[in-house]
């Protein structure tokens, strides 16, 4: 299991880079090999392999 995929939990949202721009998106699901995102930009929502995620910010919904 990545480290990124045991970090990641549904409800969290994330800062991931989206056709060469910064976009928001609210994880829908994560496992340890995909991820269930929802860009928050009107698009549908998009299934990624966790590996292919790179980098990003992840902002989780426990914490304030």
């Amino acid at each position: 299991m990545s480290a990124l995929a045991t970090r990641l939990h549904a409800g969290d949202v994330i800062e991931i880079a989206i056709d060469g721009g910064a976009v928001s998106a609210l994880v829908l699901l994560a496992t340890h090999e995909f991820v269930i995102l929802d860009p928050c930009d009107g698009r549908t929502p998009i299934v990624v392999r966790a590996a292919d995620l790179g980098e990003i910010k992840v902002f989780h919904g426990d914490k304030a």
